[in-house]
């Protein structure tokens, strides 16, 4: 059997960090990454490790001639969208949100589908904020699945949502909710935070990479959506007190010594088990087992 050709987008981001190590047994990949990438920048670990068994083309997915030359050099059998802009900025700009988020999709789905690529797969993450859609970000994210959705239901495209809830793990920005809190906690030092009263779904990183492998793997009606999550709720303050009990070095988390995010559900939590009739994926890492890891690995 073939080995299938896989492109990804937003290849340097947390998901494809570790995503793209986990795929290299299984499928040829090419990274889509911007054209720094290609004039000496270095991609981040671990990625920086594979580079002599990945394919690399370079577009800016705003530009639809580069993005429709990167797919005819990739000449995928599957897509994984991860690009997007904003993730954890509730200030983005309407205008850089729709330009990313928006445009930048619907270019990558042209590029797959109107030009006999023959993509047999395009898998398009999306976030559990677009169902209300109360910042940029999110809007910008709905939009684009709309459009998705839309081709999928009317042309047939083979276009699967993959809704990821909240994801954490190692190889994580520093500046996000956990990496910071960690951070602080190693040191001993106190965390001013929001009052963290959000209930969300946190689903580990290695639980994702098993939630994308069973997605490629699946048959499923065009436009159809899996949430990647664990179906149990913790709120923000009880993570980050979590993560200060395991470190163990003193300091305490400061809820309400910052404001709250506007545009913040007060709960976000996974329909799991339509996710296990979907794709047979369920998530298999305890919260406490997940922080227990993380917070070994930064220490280590």
């Amino acid at each position: 059997m073939n080995r299938p050709r896989i492109l990804i987008t937003g290849a340097t981001g947390f998901i494809a960090r570790s995503l793209v190590p986990a795929l290299l047994s299984q499928a040829d990949l090419t990274l889509l990454v911007l054209e720094e990438f290609g004039s000496g920048l270095s991609l981040p670990p671990p990625l920086n490790k594979t580079r002599p068994v990945v394919d690399m083309v370079y577009a800016d997915l705003r530009n639809y001639q580069l993005t429709a030359r990167a797919v005819r050099q990739a000449r995928p059998d599957k897509v994984i969208h991860l690009a997007a802009v904003g993730v954890s900025d509730p200030f983005l700009p309407v205008n850089t949100a729709v330009a990313h988020n928006l445009t930048g999709t619907l270019n990558l789905l042209r590029a797959c589908f109107e030009n006999d690529h023959h993509v047999q797969q395009l898998i398009v993450a999306r976030t559990p904020g677009e169902r209300t859609a109360m910042n940029a970000y999110a809007a910008s994210k709905a939009a684009a699945w709309a459009f998705c959705r839309m081709y999928a239901r009317t042309a047939g495209w083979p276009i699967d949502g993959v809704m990821i809830f909240q994801a954490y793990g190692g190889h994580q920005p520093p500046h996000l909710l956990l990496p910071a809190a960690l951070q602080a906690a190693l040191a001993g030092e106190d965390f001013p935070m929001t009052a963290g009263q959000q209930e969300k779904d946190w689903v580990h990183i290695d639980d994702i990479v098993k939630g994308f492998q069973s997605l490629l793997e699946a048959e499923l009606p065009p436009g159809t959506t899996v949430e990647l999550g664990s179906g149990k709720t913790h709120s923000v303050l009880s993570v980050v007190q979590e993560v200060y009990r395991v470190a163990g070095r003193g300091g305490r988390p400061l809820p309400g010594a910052l404001p709250g995010r506007p545009g913040e559900e007060p709960r976000q939590v996974a329909d799991a088990g339509k996710t296990a009739e979907l794709i047979g994926w369920r998530a298999a890492i305890p919260l406490a087992e997940g922080i227990a890891r993380l917070v070994a690995g930064v220490e280590s």
